[in-house]
């Protein structure tokens, strides 16, 4: 197995939801490449891997380095996660309000003035894909957005994500499309390991979020970029995004009949939004046949 594959065991292994599940012997790259895989997967890149202990299944140019997108927004959550007290109060400001509208639709319509806490910009975060959530998260727990990108990379170093780098907080075109990148098989280092805390797992399988409004906040409801949730069963998330160069790409896992499958598709075409839910779609319904079979 290779270093970074026997990390992804090990971070599986050390906690995450579902190492309990049945094990299968590891599999190398080579025997993996070997096997018949899905017909008809739509995606420049693209992994597959057995979320009980790392197994690669099926992969597409796996070390590929590629932009990601809002895919850039969970290692932005991992690392406010890590940091605790996701009771925290954070006023929105008018910076994020327009950091937000800059970037339209990819922002929670944070309102200034409002005092939300971390958990509920974890919400739009990741749910309708807030940049201006990411915006106050990373000014707040670098503190300040360069300090907390560090503290991205270093995440990343300490995973394993060898081909991985952020220069930003979401994903989003600054300061060029091309500095922000990883490849699939990182990914999976990180979904591993963000998949671990039950916080985060509860906010990317929920289809929509309604926060009441209160003397501190107005009223939101968010809806889940992630369109997989209502179109696979057995979704539990995770994040969905789009660029003009990283094309359409989703982070995604599932679960059936006690078996729990992690995979990623990126630039699953720039004109067609719906093919990354297709090619998720094809990849799960292959790999759990595996299983059957």
């Amino acid at each position: 197995m290779r270093p970074a594959r026997r990390i992804l065991a090990a971070i599986l292994a050390g906690g995450l939801a579902g190492a309990g599940l049945l094990a299968a012997l590891p599999t190398t790259a080579a025997s993996a490449a070997s096997r018949p895989g899905p017909a008809g997967v739509v995606a420049a890149g693209a992994d597959l891997v057995n979320a009980a202990n790392g197994q690669l299944m099926w992969s597409r140019a796996v070390n590929v380095e590629r932009p990601i997108a809002s895919i850039t927004k969970v290692m932005t959550a991992l690392v406010v996660l890590q940091s605790g007290d996701l009771n925290r109060e954070i006023r929105v400001t008018k910076a994020a309000e327009e950091y937000g509208q800059a970037y339209d639709p990819s922002e929670a319509g944070l309102i200034p003035g409002d005092r939300l806490t971390a958990r509920q910009l974890l919400e739009g975060l990741l749910l309708p894909s807030g940049s201006d959530a990411a915006y106050l998260l990373a000014g707040s727990y670098g503190p300040g957005w360069k300090r907390f990108v560090r503290k991205m990379n270093a995440e990343a170093r300490k995973l394993g994500m060898t081909r991985t780098h952020y220069a930003n907080f979401d994903g989003l075109p600054w300061p060029t499309e091309y500095t922000t990148y990883s490849t699939p098989h990182d990914l999976m280092l990180l979904a591993a390991a963000v998949m671990k805390y039950a916080s985060f797992r509860q906010i990317v399988r929920l289809s929509k979020a309604s926060i009441r409004a209160t003397r501190l906040h107005h009223h939101y409801f968010w809806k889940n970029t992630n369109l997989l949730l209502g179109e696979f069963k057995g979704t539990i998330g995770i994040k969905t995004g789009y660029t003009a160069k990283a094309g359409y790409c989703l982070l995604f896992e599932a679960v059936r009949s006690g078996h729990e499958l992690l995979g990623v598709v990126l630039n699953s075409t720039s004109t067609d939004p719906n093919e990354r839910f297709a090619a998720a779609k094809d990849l799960l319904k292959w790999g759990f046949a595996q299983f059957a079979s």
